[in-house]
């Protein structure tokens, strides 16, 4: 009885070993394939792990393709950040499209080393590249990135005047109006430049955290050229909140015309380079509501516009303005709180050049409607361009302040400087 227990157990250790042989033949084959040309050599042997990885390097290709931003990057500038290059070969081709789809056009270098795109990205979006290149000996590489660009609650922008390809009065500042506000002045002033084909010297001056303005120590010469370059995209502003903006915008100075309102005599001198063109009888701002002093630049015109005195604080006892006129005739601004030269069609002519009767601004004889070219209003409208200057003197009143509107020419140049803040 032993003896066969004995053999039963001898019989279930060969089973086993048995077992354990083929499962190992298995796991062998599953793990290497069934090709036995690829796991063995010419003679049926098996190649080492050096000999598949020679064989392996030899099918991949050299180049190698960097895509920037990095994939899954956010907070992407919209006008540098984004760029393919290739090392150890030449792209072969490049495909950014945004979330609809659609792709954006780019410029691929001549040297096949490089690609950017054509077009300023826009804010808040996620945009694809799918990049291929190959190396010298054909073999093709791919890389895949996506990315999301700066959103409009991180990013600042400036608007910013005059306008590209303007042509302006020699009194025109470049005014640039931030959408947040700035903290890092030094970085974002560095990051424009404003010169003039004159070779004036042009300095900013911050009136706040918003406002930059940039101009010369005396007016514009006649006839230059300005230039303002915005360098901004990826200039922190502020804590988190970087720039977007890269342009250059260049404007013409016209002719040197600058008008001088003398309150006493209710006079106008139109001068071009000091020379006398025009005399104009005005009527400006009576003693109740005298006309700012000091000099002011054109900002705005309008051939018709309404002006109402409730928008600038003159009511009535019952809230309303005390005048309300939807017509006013040959309007220019000189001020963002509400002083204009403009045209007077509701007063009669005697009071032009004898009598101030306005709330502040300086009127000339008009007529309603705007379409007399030969009354003095139009004749003025006509002959001023946005950034000439008009002088207002011997008024009763202070001096308009440097930041109600484009009127930083009457703050000493020692003062403007001292506001840069590079």
């Amino acid at each position: 009885m032993e003896k066969r227990v004995m053999t039963d157990s001898k019989r279930r250790r060969g089973l086993a070993a048995a077992s354990a042989l083929l499962g190992g033949v298995l796991v062998l084959t599953a793990c290497n394939g069934g090709d036995d040309a690829d796991a063995g050599g010419a003679d049926g042997t098996q190649k080492s792990q050096a000999q598949v990885d020679a064989a392996a390097e030899k099918q991949t290709s050299k180049a190698r393709i960097t895509i920037s931003p990095k994939n899954g990057a956010t907070d992407a500038g919209i006008n540098n950040d984004a760029k393919v290059t290739v090392s150890d070969g030449t792209l072969t081709q490049v495909t950014m499209t945004g979330p609809d789809g659609k792709t954006v056009k780019g410029e691929l270098a001549a040297d096949g080393k490089s690609w950017k795109p054509g077009e300023q990205l826009d804010r808040a979006t996620v945009y694809k590249i799918a990049a291929g290149a190959k190396d010298s000996e054909g073999r093709e590489a791919h890389e895949n990135s996506s990315f999301t660009t700066v959103s409009e609650a991180n990013s600042f922008i400036g608007n910013f005047t005059p306008e590209n390809g303007s042509t302006v009065g020699v009194g025109m500042p470049v005014s640039i109006n931030f959408n947040k506000a700035i903290t890092n002045r030094k970085a974002v002033q560095a990051g424009i430049t404003v010169s003039s084909s004159s070779g004036q010297e042009v300095v900013g001056h911050w009136f706040n955290g918003q406002r930059l303005d940039f101009r010369p120590e005396k007016y514009w010469t006649e006839n230059s050229t300005v230039t303002m370059k915005l360098n901004l995209d990826g200039v922190e502003g502020a804590d988190g909140v970087r720039g977007v903006q890269q342009k250059t915008v260049t404007f013409k100075i016209g002719r040197n015309q600058v008008s001088t309102v003398d309150v006493n005599t209710k006079t106008m001198t139109v001068t071009h380079n000091g020379e006398t063109v025009k005399s104009i009888p005005i009527s400006a701002g009576s003693p109740d509501n005298p006309t700012y002093n000091g000099q002011m630049v054109i900002s705005e015109k309008f051939k018709e516009t309404r002006m109402n005195g409730a928008t600038v604080g003159f009511t009535d006892d019952d809230g309303k303005g005390e005048y309300d006129i939807k017509d006013v005739p040959h309007a220019m601004r000189l001020s963002t709180s509400g002083t204009f030269i403009h045209g007077n069609y509701w007063g009669p002519d005697s009071i032009f050049g004898s009598s101030n009767t306005s709330h502040g601004c300086v009127g000339l004889n008009d007529v309603k409607g705007a379409g007399d070219s030969g009354q003095p209003a139009a004749w003025f409208f006509d002959n001023s361009i946005v950034g000439d200057v008009v002088v207002v003197k011997n008024s009763k009143d202070k001096t308009v302040q440097p930041d109600n509107g484009l009127n930083g020419w009457n703050m000493k140049w020692a003062d403007w400087k001292a506001g840069s803040a590079v």
